[in-house]
This record gives structure tokens, C-alpha cells and sequence, in this order.
């Protein structure tokens, strides 16, 4: 398996230790639940060095990313980064990404460790215009340190003022003395922060100066364990649950990241323009249980007759609201909040209600 460059690190500190898109990875330290709690009041580091990064230069860059994802990229200035996706060519998701204008004529891709090699195929066989494509995922390390406490831990650590760095903006400067670092609000967990992208060979430095400069606030690494209930609490998807080869945009509730503006010939538009004018079959809707039991991806949901309407796609025992809570796909007319479910949970029908995401506010 791969390693990241943290990985013998995270073994040293004692953590549970899974296969992850190929990568050994931490998936907790002291507990997902007081990982959890940890990044909801005070300050967690992630190790996400398992991303895939992708340089797309060149005068036809911005050719290229209009055509290849869902978003308009036409509107990013240098500094600014959007939410997109690259659709297939049969009405699903390819993958779900990030997208970062970093000079006039040089983008950065950042794409789910788990997809990498079908991104970067992907990107290869449908560069048409000649962009020129750069696979930088084994010269990238990544952090990403969440939480209400992160912003005064990290700015300890540089000369940028964090102030100054909007949602879904960077920069690129200097941090624990390190140069060149890509400093990104483009946070996964809703509770604030930083993402920090640099060279391998700066991880023990950063990595160092982040855990001296938080121990006023209690810092602690954060495994991907805890940051799969964060997101789900604030109704983030997530490739492989909420999103596949199968699902659209539309359906799973990112019309906003879907754009027609003209001009912008991208694949599969003519067939997500007509979902978006005619409605799709299934959506997705977020729910808590009413009844005590925990949702799991792949449960059958029901209605009150036991005829199923739906599946689970994401569900957890919420730290924050202790209780069920989950994700998953349904006939439209059964989305709305208030609406009652059932949950198949091991042959037992367990009654829940739609709700108005996110379950964090």
C-alpha cells in the first residue's frame, strides 16, 4: 500500500491504521466521537495527503476545465476556488472535485484519493484542446486543520493574515518558515479552518509547528473516521456513497454546481439541461430516526406498508445531536422535510423524518 508521508508517523502516535484508496491510513486516535467533538469546539489536523492533485497550464486551460466539469470556471478569478464535478456520458459523476485558479493560465485540480487513476484517465482521453495536463499528486502533501480554533493556531504560524482569505478562497505564502504553500478555505467539515497544501518534504516541519503552537487549545490529530461523521452532519456527499458512475448532479442536489451558460458545451450537458428542466426519478434527502437505531449505507428504505421507496447512501449515531441520523435516495414526492420513512435495519422497520440539511447548523 501507499504511504503518505505522515503514515509512519500516525502508527508512532498509536492509530488505527485501515487500507484507504491504497493508502494505509489513520482512521482514529483517540476515538471517532471525541475526534468529532474535538473539531466541532476546538482545533483537529487531518492528514489528506492522499489526494489526487492535477496541474491543468496552458492558454487553453480554461478550454479544457469548462468542457470537462459542471461548473463554470469562466468566473473564478486567480485566488478563488469552486465546487464541480466531472459528469460521464451517461448522466452520473465521474468524480467530485475541487477546482483553484492559481495564475491566469494555470489551474489546479484536487480530486478523491480513490479516483485518482480514473480522473487522471478521464482527463487524459478528453483533453482535446491541448491543455497541457501535470499528475502532481506524489510532489503534494496536504493537511487540512479544522475547527473554531484553527484560524488563531494557524496564523501563529504566518505572515499571511488569515482575515483576509474568503470561503472558497487561497493564497500561496509562506508558513512555519516553509515557502510556497498553498493556504485554502475550502474546508470539508463545517467547522472552519484551513487546508494546507505543500512539498512531502515539509510534512514533519509543518506537522511539528502545528502541534507545538496548538497545545493551548487542546490540538489533536483527527483520523478519516471523524471527518466521515463531520461531513454527513453538515450534508456533504461523498464519492462512493452519494455519488457514483450512476448518479447525477441534478439528483443528488448539486444543480448549483451544474451551470449552462452559453458557450459552455460540456459533457453530457443536453441530458443534465433536461433533468434540471424536467425533474428527475429519485433525490436525495437527509433524515433523522425517530425510532433508536443507526442507519447504514446500502439499508432499504421504506414506507409505512414496507414497500421500498429508496436506499440508504450514508448514515452514522450523530456525536452532536446523539442520535441517527443519515443520507439517502428517494422519490421526489417523499424528500420533503417532515415527511415519515421507515428504515429497514436488520428486518426491523425503524421510523424516521426527512429534515432540511444540514443536521449541524
Amino acid at each position: 500500500m501507499k504511504k503518505t508521508p505522515f503514515t509512519d508517523l500516525h502508527i508512532s502516535l498509536g492509530a488505527k491504521m485501515h487500507e484507504f484508496a491504497g493508502y494505509t491510513m489513520p482512521i482514529e486516535y483517540s476515538g471517532i466521537i471525541d475526534e468529532h467533538l474535538t473539531v466541532c469546539h476546538a482545533v483537529g489536523v487531518f492528514d489528506v495527503s492522499h489526494m489526487g492533485e492535477f496541474w491543468v497550464k496552458g492558454a487553453n486551460a480554461l478550454e479544457f476545465i469548462q468542457q470537462i466539469t459542471s461548473n463554470d470556471a469562466s468566473v473564478l478569478t486567480v485566488g478563488k476556488a469552486q465546487y464541480t464535478c466531472f459528469p460521464n456520458d451517461r448522466g452520473g459523476i465521474v468524480d467530485d472535485l475541487l477546482v483553484y485558479r492559481y495564475e491566469d493560465e494555470k489551474y489546479l485540480l484536487v480530486v478523491n484519493a480513490g479516483n485518482m487513476e480514473k480522473d487522471w484517465d478521464w482527463c487524459v482521453s478528453h483533453n482535446t484542446v491541448g491543455a497541457v495536463l501535470e499528475n502532481a499528486s506524489d510532489n503534494m502533501a496536504q493537511l487540512a486543520v479544522q475547527g473554531p480554533k484553527a484560524n488563531e493556531v494557524l496564523q501563529r504560524l504566518t505572515p499571511v493574515d488569515l482575515s483576509t482569505i474568503p470561503y472558497y478562497s487561497f493564497v500561496t505564502g509562506e508558513f512555519a518558515g516553509c515557502k510556497d504553500v498553498i493556504i485554502s478555505n475550502t474546508g470539508y467539515t463545517g467547522a472552519g479552518g484551513f487546508e494546507l497544501y505543500f512539498y512531502p518534504g515539509y510534512a514533519m516541519t509543518i506537522w511539528n509547528a502545528l502541534f507545538e503552537a496548538g497545545k493551548p487549545e487542546g490540538i489533536k490529530p483527527v483520523g478519516l473516521g471523524a471527518r466521515d461523521t463531520l461531513r454527513l452532519e453538515m450534508c456533504f456527499c461523498l464519492y462512493g456513497n452519494e455519488l457514483d458512475d450512476t448518479t447525477s448532479p441534478i439528483e443528488a442536489g448539486l444543480g448549483w454546481i451544474t451551470k449552462f451558460p452559453e458557450g459552455k458545451e460540456f459533457i453530457n450537458r443536453a441530458e443534465l439541461e433536461r433533468q434540471k428542466r424536467e425533474g428527475v426519478s429519485r433525490t436525495l434527502c437527509a433524515f433523522e430516526m425517530i425510532d433508536k437505531g443507526i442507519p447504514r449505507h446500502g439499508y432499504e428504505i421504506v414506507d409505512a406498508e414496507g414497500h421500498p421507496v429508496g436506499v440508504v447512501t450514508s448514515g452514522t449515531m450523530s456525536p452532536v445531536l446523539k442520535k441517527g441520523i443519515g443520507m439517502g435516495y428517494v422519490k421526489p414526492a417523499l424528500a420533503h422535510a417532515g415527511t415519515e420513512l421507515y428504515i429497514n435495519v436488520r428486518n426491523k422497520m425503524l421510523k424516521a423524518e426527512t429534515v432540511k440539511g444540514p443536521f449541524r447548523k
